[in-house]
């Protein structure tokens, strides 16, 4: 009977391995799925057109005017090396001058040909003048509506509120650090922390909404005569046709690093689990570790 209590309470205090729950949460509403699908189709398109257009001129300046000649902020162009007798890429940034042969200014095609141009023709889509004039304006415009429908909704269903505006607990800097900390180990989030955005992500986003984007439609229209003659403010805003170019490049080139980083994110964090999120909305939240 003693051996049959002892077994008993051996069993009872056995520790049982139990396997890790999973909750399956709604994440995203069809309308932020949506929009999210049609912004990737618009920035693919945007960037290309983008990428051709600069082709054709391929400086920056300060100011009103630019032309070749003009000092220029930054530039990328293809000159011939005496030395190797072959030309080399160039990008200028301000004072300094870094070759870039094989990446900008210069590259080379399958049959190892060099082919001017500040960006390679697999970037560009091949796009001449005409053509991407007019994919960046279609693109552009329909970025515009998409946007504009994904701010309205925004606005009025409170997702801004609700899953993108900052706790007062979440912007002490102790926590900021934490999450940074968590994410240069690669440690993702589980349980409840799972089924919100961090606060790294939610200042991402409210920055890439309410600031980047904007000031890169902005700079858009003030690069457009029609629009300027219409809204003469933009000049002043930005300083000038060719200032509002410069800002317009270094917006886009921000934007391609959030898609970067966010797509880098992704393949880090779980592609099929965060894929189908963002696809039918539902997620799998892991249970959070025991301590």
């Amino acid at each position: 009977m003693a051996l049959s209590e002892q077994s008993a309470v051996s069993r009872h205090n056995t520790a049982v391995e139990v396997p890790a729950q999973r909750e399956i949460v709604y994440r995203h509403t069809v309308v932020v799925r949506l929009t999210h699908w049609i912004n990737l189709l618009c920035l693919t398109l945007l960037l290309m057109s983008g990428l051709a257009l600069f082709n054709v001129h391929p400086a920056l300046y300060w100011g009103n005017y630019g032309y070749r000649g003009a000092p220029s902020f930054i530039s990328i162009s293809g000159m011939f090396d005496p030395e190797t007798a072959r030309p080399v890429g160039v990008t200028r940034i301000g004072d300094y001058s870094f070759d870039t042969t094989g990446i900008l200014g210069v590259t080379y095609d399958s049959n190892g040909r060099p082919r001017p141009g500040a960006f390679p023709q697999w970037a560009t889509g091949g796009l001449g003048l005409a053509l991407a004039r007019d994919w960046h304006f279609l693109a552009a415009w329909l970025f515009v509506i998409n946007g504009a429908i994904y701010l309205l909704f925004g606005l009025f269903s409170g997702h801004f509120r609700r899953d993108l505006a900052p706790g007062a607990d979440q912007l002490r800097p102790r926590h900021i650090l934490h999450d940074i900390w968590n994410h240069l180990r690669l440690r993702r989030p589980r349980g409840e922390a799972a089924k919100r955005y961090n606060v790294l992500q939610k200042l991402t986003y409210l920055v890439l909404i309410f600031a980047l984007l904007p000031a890169m439609l902005l700079t858009g229209l003030t690069m457009s005569p029609a629009a300027t003659a219409a809204f003469p403010f933009l000049f002043d805003l930005f300083g000038g046709r060719q200032s509002a170019r410069t800002i317009h490049f270094i917006t886009a080139n921000l934007l391609l690093l959030f898609v970067l980083v966010h797509v880098t994110e992704v393949l880090l964090s779980g592609v099929f689990n965060l894929m189908r999120s963002m696809i039918t909305g539902r997620y799998v939240v892991k249970a959070e570790r025991a301590s």
